[in-house]
């Protein structure tokens, strides 16, 4: 469907649910949204934002999708009538409007990208009021009596839950090691609480919209389920939610700590360390898991947009959260330094190398595309810088980290298969000599690929590096 089209029957749409005949203007696609699309338009002198299924992604696509868009719109109904600061939905969309599955919400004012308002000054007073804000937000989301939600809402245990995200990530042939440690590790700490409370499931900066003052609406419930409300707060707190703030662990805002005093304030409870921890873990690999599936839907042509390849990617950024989180808690004896640098490149002569090209693809499309775009079009420019810059790093350095990551492999006694299989069953453990500084000394050569500038490579650089 062309943007013409779209933009007709979308105010069609607006005139039957709103009950006038305004001029529908301003139609733009909101940056980012990988999982579903989001509109900005205007109706009349009224601002609305469509949220929508993106094109190739099927009603019932467990990988990335969450709960239906009309339950979304009858949960956040409910939280809004239970005190959450969320937008008013307005109206749903039917089969016979032809423009897909979602619904129309008032648009909330403020900043949704953290990189816009985490250390700028327009935004110090929020900041300051985030820690308190996101606690009382998230006790009045966990709060909600579950008699009153959408039968369609599920509830799966801990273990249930690792289990999934364990079968997503096989189906698509997952082979990282530091993940099979993780999913072991996993199993072996679930919680056996079964507390069964309205969790967001993407609580985040991202998904909040703020203004100078603080929170204007909570946003992007399409993970919402029934759960352990502590999953919540750990979410959160995951290191990639951080952008770029790595030592403030709460949003990138405050610490954990301020954070769960503030939540125990709102909620009376003491939230507990151990299943704190679980979570924090659980809610890092599954960020890694869902990039997987990014990368999944694209190789299944269910979406073929450049941005999901990209964020498929991110996964060794998860290698290195995982790390510097499971060393908080492994014997210190084996979290040693490392005596680690980045390869010499050296000077290329001859032949224009792969290198070469790649590098040449990125500064054309920096100077001479991205300056001349707006909107949808120069976000997807960036993307593509950032592409070419992985495949660029990859061909420069790939095959001196290859050989690398061959002999520590051969002096452990597996190889990459046989290692997997060994985590992921736990017959090896941290403890195993050379294991731990393999693991480590790979997701720094993956990270330094896939994104050099990701916060947490300079913190594990700082952290293990001689």
């Amino acid at each position: 469907m062309d943007q013409s089209d779209f933009e007709q029957k979308l105010a069609v749409f607006c005139d039957k649910i709103l009950g006038a005949t305004e001029q529908l203007s301003g139609l733009k696609r909101l940056s980012g949204g990988a999982s579903m699309e989001s509109w900005a338009f205007s109706y009349g002198d009224e601002d609305f934002v469509l949220r929508r299924l993106p094109s190739g992604i099927s009603p019932d696509d467990e990988g990335l999708r969450g709960i239906s868009l009309a339950t979304q719109a009858d949960i956040i109904e409910t939280a809004v009538q239970s005190g959450v600061t969320a937008p008013t939905v307005r109206g749903r969309l039917a089969p016979e409007d032809g423009i897909g599955e979602g619904f129309i919400m008032d648009k909330a004012e403020g900043e949704t990208l953290p990189q816009k308002i985490l250390g700028h000054p327009d935004f110090a007073e929020a900041e300051r009021n985030l820690t308190n804000q996101c606690a009382a937000e998230l006790w009045n989301i966990h709060n909600i009596d579950a008699d009153i939600l959408p039968d369609a809402l599920e509830y799966f245990s801990p273990l249930e839950l690792i289990g999934l995200q364990k079968e997503k990530y096989d189906e698509i042939g997952g082979a990282i090691p530091i993940y099979e440690y993780a999913f072991h590790w996993l199993k072996e700490n679930a919680p056996t609480a079964d507390t069964k409370k309205l969790v967001h499931g993407d609580f985040r900066m991202g998904n909040l919209m703020i203004t100078p003052t603080g929170i204007s609406a909570v946003l992007d419930w399409e993970l919402a389920r029934l759960g352990d409300p502590v999953q919540d707060l750990a979410y959160l707190c995951t290191p990639s939610w951080r952008f770029g703030h790595y030592d403030k662990v709460a949003g990138g805002f405050d610490t954990a700590d301020a954070f769960l005093s503030a939540y125990a304030d709102h909620s009376g409870e003491t939230v507990d360390p151990a299943r704190f921890r679980f979570w924090l873990i659980y809610s890092t690999l599954w960020w890694g898991v869902a990039c997987m599936v990014m990368g999944e839907i694209w190789r299944s042509h269910g979406d073929r947009s450049l941005e999901r390849t990209v964020i498929g990617r991110r996964v060794s950024e998860v290698e290195i959260d995982l790390a510097l989180l499971f060393e908080d808690i492994l014997p210190a004896d084996i979290c040693t330094k490392l005596d680690w640098q980045m390869p010499d490149a050296g000077d290329v002569t001859g032949e224009t190398s792969y290198d070469e090209l790649l590098t040449a693809l990125a500064e054309w499309n920096k100077d001479t595309v991205l300056p001349d775009l707006k909107g949808h079009d120069r976000f997807q420019s960036r993307v593509a810088g950032n592409a070419l810059g992985i495949a660029q790093r990859q061909a420069s350095l790939g095959p001196a980290f290859r050989e690398a990551s061959d002999q520590r492999l051969a002096a452990i006694g597996f190889d990459h298969g046989q290692l997997c299989a060994a985590l992921s069953q736990g017959n090896i453990t941290a403890e195993h000599p050379g294991l731990w500084d393999h693991l480590r000394l790979s997701a720094l050569e993956r990270l330094s690929i896939d994104q050099p500038k990701y916060a947490g490579l300079k913190v594990a650089l700082n952290k293990w590096r001689s």
